[in-house]
Protein backbone atom coordinates (compact mmCIF):
# COMPACT_ATOMS: atom_id res chain seq x y z
CA UNK A 1 0.00 0.00 0.00
CA UNK A 2 1.29 3.89 -0.65
CA UNK A 3 0.26 6.67 0.67
CA UNK A 4 0.53 10.00 -0.82
CA UNK A 5 0.41 13.46 1.11
CA UNK A 6 0.68 17.15 -0.70
CA UNK A 7 2.08 19.05 1.77
CA UNK A 8 2.98 22.24 -0.49
CA UNK A 9 2.42 24.81 1.41
CA UNK A 10 2.66 24.03 4.72
CA UNK A 11 5.22 25.21 7.21
CA UNK A 12 6.69 23.01 9.41
CA UNK A 13 6.53 21.03 11.71
CA UNK A 14 2.69 20.33 9.89
CA UNK A 15 4.74 18.43 6.82
CA UNK A 16 6.29 15.96 9.36
CA UNK A 17 3.27 16.20 11.52
CA UNK A 18 0.97 14.50 9.19
CA UNK A 19 3.39 12.02 7.37
CA UNK A 20 3.75 11.14 11.70
CA UNK A 21 -0.03 10.99 11.33
CA UNK A 22 -0.16 8.95 8.50
CA UNK A 23 2.15 6.44 9.07
CA UNK A 24 0.81 5.40 12.81
CA UNK A 25 -2.75 4.95 11.51
CA UNK A 26 -1.90 3.55 8.32
CA UNK A 27 1.10 2.05 8.45
CA UNK A 28 1.66 2.08 4.61
CA UNK A 29 4.75 -0.22 2.89
CA UNK A 30 5.51 3.29 0.88
CA UNK A 31 4.37 6.94 1.82
CA UNK A 32 4.99 9.46 -0.64
CA UNK A 33 5.04 13.29 0.36
CA UNK A 34 5.82 16.39 -1.60
CA UNK A 35 6.97 19.62 0.02
CA UNK A 36 8.20 22.89 -1.86
CA UNK A 37 10.50 24.01 0.38
CA UNK A 38 14.09 22.70 1.33
CA UNK A 39 13.42 22.69 4.91
CA UNK A 40 10.22 20.53 5.05
CA UNK A 41 12.50 18.30 2.65
CA UNK A 42 15.28 18.22 5.10
CA UNK A 43 12.87 17.60 8.56
CA UNK A 44 10.50 14.86 6.78
CA UNK A 45 13.39 12.89 5.30
CA UNK A 46 15.33 13.25 8.56
CA UNK A 47 11.54 11.49 10.42
CA UNK A 48 11.46 8.78 7.92
CA UNK A 49 14.57 7.71 8.05
CA UNK A 50 14.04 8.13 11.82
CA UNK A 51 11.18 5.30 11.39
CA UNK A 52 13.73 3.45 9.42
CA UNK A 53 12.53 3.93 6.10
CA UNK A 54 14.68 3.43 3.42
CA UNK A 55 14.63 7.22 1.73
CA UNK A 56 14.65 8.83 -1.45
CA UNK A 57 13.97 12.27 -2.65
CA UNK A 58 13.77 13.99 -6.61
CA UNK A 59 13.20 17.31 -7.19
CA UNK A 60 10.88 18.72 -9.89
CA UNK A 61 10.94 22.14 -10.01
CA UNK A 62 10.40 23.71 -6.66
CA UNK A 63 9.34 20.68 -5.51
CA UNK A 64 10.54 17.84 -3.40
CA UNK A 65 9.56 14.26 -3.87
CA UNK A 66 9.97 12.51 -0.14
CA UNK A 67 9.52 8.62 -0.73
CA UNK A 68 9.58 6.59 2.28
CA UNK A 69 10.05 3.09 1.87
CA UNK A 70 9.81 -0.59 4.94
CA UNK A 71 13.15 -1.80 4.31
CA UNK A 72 14.60 -5.71 4.58
CA UNK A 73 15.35 -4.59 8.23
CA UNK A 74 12.62 -2.14 8.92
CA UNK A 75 11.44 -2.42 12.36
CA UNK A 76 7.61 -3.51 13.02
CA UNK A 77 7.38 -0.82 15.44
CA UNK A 78 8.59 2.77 14.83
CA UNK A 79 11.69 3.47 16.94
CA UNK A 80 10.23 5.53 20.33
CA UNK A 81 13.79 7.62 21.94
CA UNK A 82 13.79 6.87 25.34
CA UNK A 83 15.76 8.40 28.06
CA UNK A 84 18.46 6.53 28.47
CA UNK A 85 19.29 5.54 32.44
CA UNK A 86 22.51 8.03 33.19
CA UNK A 87 23.96 9.16 35.97
CA UNK A 88 24.04 12.55 33.92
CA UNK A 89 20.98 15.02 33.70
CA UNK A 90 20.11 16.31 30.66
CA UNK A 91 19.77 19.79 29.60
CA UNK A 92 18.70 21.57 26.88
CA UNK A 93 19.11 25.21 26.69
CA UNK A 94 16.71 27.01 23.77
CA UNK A 95 18.21 30.21 22.25
CA UNK A 96 15.78 32.37 20.69
CA UNK A 97 18.26 35.64 20.41
CA UNK A 98 21.44 36.71 18.35
CA UNK A 99 22.62 38.63 21.10
CA UNK A 100 22.03 38.16 25.36
CA UNK A 101 19.41 40.84 26.95
CA UNK A 102 18.15 44.54 25.72
CA UNK A 103 19.55 47.66 25.26
CA UNK A 104 22.56 47.52 23.84
CA UNK A 105 23.19 44.73 20.99
CA UNK A 106 27.12 45.12 20.74
CA UNK A 107 27.10 44.41 24.69
CA UNK A 108 24.71 41.22 24.02
CA UNK A 109 27.14 39.63 21.12
CA UNK A 110 29.35 39.89 24.11
CA UNK A 111 27.45 38.04 26.56
CA UNK A 112 26.07 35.80 24.31
CA UNK A 113 29.14 35.06 23.24
CA UNK A 114 31.17 34.17 26.69
CA UNK A 115 27.67 32.36 27.76
CA UNK A 116 28.16 30.10 25.03
CA UNK A 117 31.42 29.64 25.59
CA UNK A 118 30.87 29.29 29.56
CA UNK A 119 28.33 26.38 28.89
CA UNK A 120 31.44 23.67 28.55
CA UNK A 121 31.10 24.12 32.05
CA UNK A 122 28.20 22.06 32.17
CA UNK A 123 30.16 19.04 31.10
CA UNK A 124 28.04 15.76 30.02
CA UNK A 125 24.92 17.22 31.50
CA UNK A 126 24.63 19.82 28.00
CA UNK A 127 22.85 17.73 26.08
CA UNK A 128 20.61 19.84 23.65
CA UNK A 129 21.39 22.99 22.12
CA UNK A 130 18.42 24.63 20.42
CA UNK A 131 18.08 28.01 18.05
CA UNK A 132 15.30 30.06 17.13
CA UNK A 133 14.36 32.55 15.91
CA UNK A 134 16.80 35.65 15.93
CA UNK A 135 18.89 33.07 17.56
CA UNK A 136 19.32 31.22 14.03
CA UNK A 137 21.18 34.07 12.77
CA UNK A 138 24.37 32.54 15.33
CA UNK A 139 24.77 29.74 13.46
CA UNK A 140 25.65 31.02 9.86
CA UNK A 141 28.80 32.13 8.32
CA UNK A 142 28.93 35.44 9.59
CA UNK A 143 28.54 34.95 12.84
CA UNK A 144 31.17 36.03 15.50
CA UNK A 145 29.94 33.43 17.60
CA UNK A 146 29.98 30.47 14.69
CA UNK A 147 33.26 28.94 15.97
CA UNK A 148 32.10 28.37 19.38
CA UNK A 149 28.88 26.56 18.52
CA UNK A 150 31.14 24.27 16.35
CA UNK A 151 33.60 23.41 19.00
CA UNK A 152 30.74 22.62 21.21
CA UNK A 153 29.28 20.46 18.73
CA UNK A 154 32.53 18.41 17.97
CA UNK A 155 32.71 17.87 21.92
CA UNK A 156 29.17 16.22 21.36
CA UNK A 157 26.38 18.67 21.75
CA UNK A 158 23.61 18.18 19.76
CA UNK A 159 22.96 21.20 17.80
CA UNK A 160 19.34 21.42 16.32
CA UNK A 161 18.43 24.63 14.22
CA UNK A 162 14.57 25.55 13.93
CA UNK A 163 14.45 24.85 9.96
CA UNK A 164 11.10 27.63 9.77
CA UNK A 165 13.23 30.38 10.74
CA UNK A 166 16.01 29.72 8.46
CA UNK A 167 13.43 29.93 5.76
CA UNK A 168 11.77 32.88 7.59
CA UNK A 169 15.52 34.91 7.56
CA UNK A 170 16.63 33.27 4.24
CA UNK A 171 19.77 31.42 5.55
CA UNK A 172 18.72 27.95 5.21
CA UNK A 173 21.77 27.71 2.10
CA UNK A 174 23.67 29.64 4.77
CA UNK A 175 23.60 27.68 8.00
CA UNK A 176 27.66 26.01 8.83
CA UNK A 177 26.66 24.05 12.44
CA UNK A 178 24.07 21.88 13.57
CA UNK A 179 21.01 19.73 12.25
CA UNK A 180 17.79 21.58 10.47
CA UNK A 181 14.94 20.96 12.34
CA UNK A 182 11.57 21.43 13.27
CA UNK A 183 9.13 22.32 16.46
CA UNK A 184 8.16 18.34 16.67
CA UNK A 185 11.77 17.77 17.23
CA UNK A 186 11.99 20.72 19.47
CA UNK A 187 8.82 19.31 22.12
CA UNK A 188 10.22 15.79 21.56
CA UNK A 189 13.41 17.21 22.87
CA UNK A 190 11.95 19.36 25.69
CA UNK A 191 9.83 16.23 27.12
CA UNK A 192 12.93 14.32 27.37
CA UNK A 193 15.11 16.54 28.82
CA UNK A 194 15.58 16.93 32.55
CA UNK A 195 15.68 20.74 32.46
CA UNK A 196 15.10 23.40 29.73
CA UNK A 197 16.86 26.78 29.92
CA UNK A 198 15.65 29.44 27.98
CA UNK A 199 17.85 32.32 26.54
Amino acid sequence: MTKELDCRGLACPAPVLQTKEALEKEHPKVIKVVVDNEASRQNVSRFMESQNLEVTVLQEGPDFHVTGRIGKNAATEAPVEKKPDTEHKKIMVMVANDCMGHGDDELGEKLMMSFLKTLKEMGEELWRLVFVNNGVKLTIADSNILPVIQELEKEGVHILVCGTCLTHFNLLDKKQVGETTNMLDIVTAMQLADKVINI
